[in-house]
Formats: C-alpha cells, structure tokens, sequence
C-alpha cells in the first residue's frame, strides 16, 4: 500500500558504486602484496576490546517487553581515576544503524568516544539494537525465523531503548543519565522520548549526532538502494536479515583488506555507506572496522527507512495491507513520526543536535 507520493528514483548508484571501488584502486601508490600486521582487535569482542586497553568491563543482558535479549557493555571506569569512588555520572552510547557497540571503542583510546568519556569520569554504558550481532537472542524465537526479524527502528524505539536505559539506571541507582546517539540511535531516542514522556524526563541532556530527519537529502550511493520501489525492494530484502555479520567471511576480509592496496578499496566501502571524508576515518584500522561492520539489521527495518525516504517524514512502518496496519498501529492510516528536526522544537530537557551530511 501507498500512503507517500514516491520521490525521482535514481538509476545511477550501481555505476557509482563501481567509480568508488575503482578510484581506491587507482588513488593507492602501495604494491598489492604490502601487507600490514593483522591487529589482533580485529577479531575481538566488544568485551574483549575494552579489556585490551586496560579498562574494565561488564557484559549485561537485558530482556525487552516484547522477548528479545540485548547485550550491553559498561565501562565503570577509566584507567586514570580508577581509585576514585565517587559516584560517577551515567552515560548510554548507541550505535546507528547496521552498527554495534563497538563502534565507540574500535579506535585508540585517545580518539574513542566511549574510553575517553571513562577517563573523563563518566560511567559509560554501550548498547545493542536487536539484530545486530551481539543481540540475536530471544525467549520464545530463534534468529533462523522470519517472526525474530520483524521488526523495524518501531520496535527498537518502543522496546530495546526503555527497557536498557531502565536496567541501567536501576543497576547504578541514579535518576537520569546521559544520552549520545549515533544516526538511527538518535532517531529511535526522538521518537521513544516523544511518545515516552516518562522515559524522557530520565536524559540529562541528549546528544544527537547526525540524527536522521531528511532522507531524500543523502548523497551516499548506498542510500539510493531505499530510492527502489516498495514491492521490488520487499521482493530483493525477502523477510529476514540484512547484511548479517559472519564471522568467517569478515575474517577472510579483513586480512584481505590489511594489504596496503587493498586497504584504499575497504576504505571506499564505508565512504559509500556513510559520505566520503578521508579525514573520518583512521586508513591503518580499516581491516578491523571491516571485521565487524556491518553488523546486520533486520530486512524490514530496511524497508521501513525506505519508506521513510519516499515519504519525505516518518510514519510508522506500512505492513502494506490496510488489515494489518489496523492490527499493528491501532488505526488504519499509518501514524506520524515527529523527526528530530520536528522534535527538537518541542521535546522537554536539553537537546545537542550535530548534524552530519552524507
């Protein structure tokens, strides 16, 4: 079903896809055999890259209202003021989408967000969205059924945001904390604290860095894949995972991309995904962000951002048939979505918008 009138389409992401590949080949100057040291962080946990800079850790799971398991990561502490017990302020770092946690301990310690806000004094706390590949658990379902990956950034707003920042706040014993959202992990904090007041009133202040709240605005190539019609997209997604982690191919492909050549081609991937910007990215680590990047997603979250770039604003997700929408949303025409943009003007409590364009 169509509720959005559909925006131009462009045709030309598949050649430009092939442009960036190519220009990495072309731009690098080093042979194809130089090849770098494999950084053993390549193949580690999240658990297990904060123990490696020598910062504690603690792995949680927490179950949602609706049966999924998420893991969550915590860094108590930093290394320069691990004798200090004061209580220290709560942070929640969450990733965006096709990310994990990882993403904000994968650099140095120096330019890591989450191990300098430890060093800084912050108790810091690290989410992961269902889906991803630390959180592929359930009570009642397995990851190998289509029922486990229904679900969209909906869900992930309604129940993985309460029920962590709940379990978080009541493990510490504080009021409210601190929220630092990534692109996805922004959007779903508008909406959960747009339609949670409650959950709203636990943020300090809220940063929000590049939320989503234009679409059809992206340059990246990557982004035209949600410029494809509903019904072909559904047809191409099928009803299950997206981009899912395996282990022993991101293995064969980060040694791959360890070789110097090679390394200016992987590089070119996440320009194509996130805007091209050779100061964003650390060139000498790309084999270890490749090892866990993508870190998968659920089909139908694809489809409901696809949805969102034709629409031109956020609904909820359109199960394409008027019966189950009723069923869903309690209502037979999609319900609005305020974006950050539209939030950021009425929502309580102190917004830091840091807006990205890609």
């Amino acid at each position: 079903m169509d509720y959005c009138i559909k925006l131009p389409r462009n045709r030309m992401w598949p050649f430009i896809v092939a442009v960036y590949l190519f220009q990495g080949l072309v731009d690098s100057k080093e042979p194809i055999r130089t090849k770098r040291a494999m950084d053993p962080e390549a193949f580690m946990n999240i658990h297990e890259l904060i123990t490696h800079k020598g910062y504690p850790s603690e792995e949680h799971k927490v179950v949602t209202e609706d049966g999924y398991i998420l893991s969550i990561n915590r860094i108590p502490f930093g290394v320069k003021n691990q004798g200090n017990t004061v209580l220290r302020p709560v942070v929640f770092l969450q990733h965006g989408l096709l990310g994990d946690g990882s993403h904000w301990v994968t650099n140095m310690a120096h330019n890591s967000l989450g191990f300098i806000l430890a060093d800084a004094g912050y108790d810091v706390w690290i989410g992961n969205s269902r889906g991803n590949t630390w959180s592929r658990s359930h009570k009642n379902l397995s990851a190998s059924q289509e029922e486990f990956w229904s679900f969209s950034f909906d869900e992930m707003a309604k129940y993985d945001l309460p029920a962590m920042l709940n379990f978080i706040l009541q493990k510490t014993g504080q009021q409210q904390l601190y929220y630092v959202g990534y692109s996805q992990g922004a959007a779903i904090a508008f909406i959960a604290f747009s339609t949670m007041p409650e959950l709203a009133q636990r943020i300090k202040l809220f940063f929000a860095l590049a939320p989503v709240t234009r679409i059809k605005y992206a340059r990246s190539p990557a982004i035209k894949l949600l410029s494809l019609p509903d019904r072909l997209l559904r047809g191409l997604l099928g009803k299950k995972e997206f981009f899912p982690h395996n282990r022993y191919f991101k293995k064969i492909i980060s040694v791959f991309c360890s070789r110097q050549l090679l390394t200016s081609i992987c590089g070119n991937v996440f320009f194509l995904l996130s805007g091209y910007n050779i100061e964003n990215i650390n060139m000498s680590r790309v084999h270890v962000y490749i090892a866990r990047t993508p870190a998968g997603t659920s089909a139908q979250n694809i489809l409901h951002w696809s949805q969102v770039f034709h629409c031109a604003l956020f609904k909820g997700f359109d199960w394409g048939d008027e019966i189950k929408n009723k069923e869903k949303h309690n209502q037979p025409v999609l319900p609005r979505i305020e974006n950050g943009e539209e939030k950021s003007r009425t929502m309580r409590g102190p917004i830091a918008i840091y807006p990205s364009f890609v």
